[in-house]
């Protein structure tokens, strides 16, 4: 079947009347100006420059615009080293230099806490930095075959389209899987399924990189020789996905063994499967881990709860320090991969997960939780407000929260403060430098 896809925007041909002034960064990475009194969001553009720009969309109560020239650059504008920033939406924010970029998130977590939240934290984190580039450990890459332009792509999307790149390399990714671009765009469109591979789920590990690559149709006996001579060639491992996500299997002769990734901090290794969740930057959880236990501050014996548990990432750390473990998880996959993990780690009498359902039944997750000392929140983008809206009397003395979305974590912190409890501390996790995604932790205290 011929794939359908989205009209790519039209280019933008209608400059603005004038040069706008930007006045502050908004959360997407955009710069904000008003003009004529109407708010507008200037792609390229950074704090105090003054720029050239056109109109890409206009909206009833605001307006999106490029930048087309910087007449006054700010001292924080530096080059992307990118060759495909301009048009690839992986990042946004590579023309902003990263001490910058870590200000600016932080600016907009207490925004969103003061606005959404009505609270602030009595004191801020210093950020969570690690490496700016070839941090990305964990990705998903699309896959396009566009005879038009000689081939196979392989990257990420377009900016404000769901074309692809043309890209042969990534400065984010990992460094492995970086130069991995080039050679795959060549590899998949020798294959007589080229057309039919949609992805490619990518992980760089410190031992192993593993390639998932979702099909749509079945390989040939040359496809599938053809790719064992690739892993051969470049040291790697291929999963196959021919249908969901239960579909995936090692491609023989290679084996099953799942990934593992570190936690020097507690002499901990976990292992996790070729879809299974897990943060993407490794070097940043090693340091978010430790983070989270120290403001959890765990003694031996304590009862503490870790709410969307995953592999055990914080569950085992916590255990290590001696606490007592409730691990709740609504995925069956993820609860087997904490177990043994555990198991593993010789900490399988202090830990126990179970599968619950921590959206659509939050009585029955509270009800097995019972009382707990303290609880580990680290829920995907949609926070936790069913949890927050129902502790119980009385609550976990501390509650540490890790957040992907600053709007949901602030939510949920009115919630909390709703409920006897300060915001102590809080900061950012800057797990995703040039993005404008915005991680972050916070610990609350009950009053």
């Amino acid at each position: 079947m011929k794939r359908r896809h989205r009209r790519a925007p039209k280019p933008a041909t209608e400059p603005l009347p004038q040069p706008v002034l930007i006045e502050r960064m908004a959360d997407g990475g955009q710069g904000v100006t008003h003009l004529d009194g109407k708010l507008c969001f200037v792609a390229g553009a950074l704090t105090g420059e003054r720029v050239e720009a056109a109109w890409l969309n206009r909206h009833a109560s605001y307006d999106e615009a490029i930048t087309t020239a910087v007449l006054h650059a700010s001292t924080e504008r530096v080059t992307p080293p990118c060759a495909a920033y301009e048009r690839c939406g992986g990042c946004v924010l590579q023309h902003q230099a990263p001490d910058a970029q870590a200000r600016d998130k932080q600016a907009q977590l207490a925004e969103k806490l003061e606005r959404l939240g009505n609270v602030a934290p009595d004191a801020w984190l210093a950020p969570v930095r690690g490496p700016a580039w070839h941090y990305r450990r964990r990705a998903r890459l699309g896959v396009r075959h566009v005879p038009k332009k000689g081939g196979v792509l392989v990257g990420f999307r377009e900016r404000r389209s769901s074309f692809l790149t043309d890209m042969t390399a990534c400065p984010v990714l990992d460094a492995r899987l970086s130069d991995l671009i080039a050679p795959l765009r060549t590899l998949i469109g020798g294959l007589s399924i080229a057309a039919q591979v949609p992805q490619l789920e990518v992980t760089a590990t410190d031992d192993d990189v593993l390639l998932v690559m979702r099909h749509l149709a079945p390989l040939s006996d040359a496809d599938r020789a053809a790719l064992t001579a690739f892993a051969a060639e470049h040291g790697l491992r291929w999963f196959l996905q021919p249908a969901g996500p239960a579909s995936v299997h090692p491609l023989p002769p290679a084996d099953d063994r799942p990934l593992q990734y570190r936690l020097d901090a507690f002499g901990l290794s976990l292992e996790f499967g070729p879809l299974d969740f897990t943060q993407v930057n490794f070097a940043i959880n090693q340091q978010l881990v430790p983070l989270a236990v120290d403001l959890l501050a765990p003694t031996p014996g304590e009862r503490i709860a870790d709410l969307f548990c995953g592999v055990g990432n914080f569950s085992l750390a916590l255990a290590s320090r001696g606490a007592s473990v409730l691990g709740l998880e609504g995925d069956a996959a993820l609860v087997a991969r904490a177990r043994d993990n555990a198991r593993r780690a010789g900490l399988a009498e202090r830990c126990t997960f179970d599968t619950v359902n921590l959206y659509d039944d939050a009585d029955a997750a509270l009800g097995r939780l019972g009382r707990q000392d303290a609880w580990l929140l680290d829920p995907p983008r949609s926070g936790a407000q069913a949890l927050c809206s129902a502790l119980p009397a009385p609550g976990p003395a501390r509650i540490v929260y890790v957040s992907c979305n600053p709007a949901t974590l602030a939510r949920d912190a009115g919630l909390l403060a709703a409920q006897g409890y300060r915001l102590a501390r809080a900061g950012i996790i800057d797990m995703f430098p040039h993005t404008a995604h915005v991680e972050s932790i916070a610990l609350f205290e009950r009053s």
